[in-house]
């Protein structure tokens, strides 16, 4: 019988805490494609006697992760005494007889090679500036693991295979639209995540929002973020006093008004999850079509109003100094226009 390692040629990295505004920071343990199956028959010792059952199997066969154990268990794919058993709380006892088959899980195929097309901005031996469109997914995750923009990287160039996340350092959320770095070996993705760390990455999105626009045509937003106490889903500005979470600075500049809705143009000084969103919220303009946080669909916009329009930083590599732009796609022009605002990038 032919044996599988799960861990096998994939690595992970730590990146800075402000890295990133996604929700999916902590990633989950990811496993190689495989399709293959072992079967491994475990007896529980008195050291595992009492604990629960997926403690015990990381005991028994420790270089699997618990994250993809428990997947096994949830696949019903370990039996204990000869009865699967789902429930990872199962308590084990000593002498008892488990059988487990190592096989692939919905996350180990997520990390596959998927050709599709990349709006590519910018690319050289070292990195690459993805154009990424509303609705991609930019990491595999629960409910979206497969047709991930890391898929779209695995197939782009050989070497992202080798390189930590596909060299993502750093993320969109799925219906935001616009620019991302991505490395493309592991010393450019080392040198990008240090950037973004001293916060050297200049990062300016647009954002439709409600509401006419009042006070100060720039407001400094200094708040910090964490996870909403009345909403887990949600992120909020918070007291640090009484809840956990992490400064926020944003920039937020007026564009232009009506009665009803504001363009506003967005420079991050830090990388909070939900960021523009929750800052925009917090001065009673919540994005057009952002449900999350209380935005209605307006000007034909049916996913939240934010676009990732320019990107600047030096090269990690050659230094050189590097100012890409894109354009807001169809769907945000056409809400500027219906809106009666005015888009001026200049």
């Amino acid at each position: 019988m032919t044996s599988f390692d799960p861990g096998a040629g994939v690595s992970e990295t730590s990146l800075p805490p402000d890295h990133d505004l996604s929700v999916e920071d902590d990633a989950a343990d990811v496993e190689v494609a495989t399709t293959e199956v072992e079967l491994r028959v475990l007896q529980v010792t008195l050291e595992q006697h009492g604990s629960r059952l997926d403690k015990a199997l990381v005991d028994l066969v420790p270089e699997f992760s618990r994250s993809y154990l428990q997947q096994l268990l949830a696949q019903e794919a370990v039996q204990v005494n000869d009865r699967r058993v789902t429930k990872a709380s199962h308590k084990v006892k000593l002498g008892d007889v488990l059988a487990v088959e190592m096989r692939p899980t919905a996350q180990s195929q997520s990390f596959r090679a998927e050709a599709m097309a990349l709006d590519v901005v910018y690319e050289d031996e070292h990195l690459l500036v993805v154009n990424k469109p509303a609705g991609l997914v930019v990491h595999p995750a629960p409910g979206n693991w497969s047709g991930t923009l890391l898929n779209g990287l695995l197939a782009h160039h050989a070497g992202a295979a080798a390189v930590p996340r596909a060299g993502i350092v750093h993320r969109l959320d799925k219906d935001t639209s616009g620019l991302m770095v991505v490395a493309k070996t592991r010393a450019t993705m080392d040198a990008l995540v240090a950037l973004i760390a001293r916060r050297d990455v200049s990062r300016r999105y647009l954002a439709l929002a409600h509401k006419r626009w009042s006070g100060p045509e720039l407001q400094a937003v200094n708040a910090p973020i964490g996870r909403d106490p009345r909403n887990r889903l949600r992120m909020a500005v918070v007291d640090l006093a009484q809840h956990a979470g992490k400064e926020a600075r944003t920039d937020i500049t007026c564009w232009d008004t009506t009665q009803a809705h504001c363009l506003v143009h967005c420079k991050l000084h830090t990388g909070r999850t939900h960021q523009i969103r929750v800052h925009m919220l917090s001065l009673e303009h919540p994005l057009v079509a952002d449900a999350l946080y209380g935005g209605a669909q307006a000007g034909g916009m049916v996913r939240q109003a934010l676009h990732a329009f320019r990107l600047s930083f030096a090269h990690p590599v050659t230094g050189a100094s590097l100012e890409l732009a894109a354009e807001p796609p169809a769907d945000f022009l056409r809400a500027i226009e219906e809106l009666g605002l005015r888009y001026n990038p200049t």
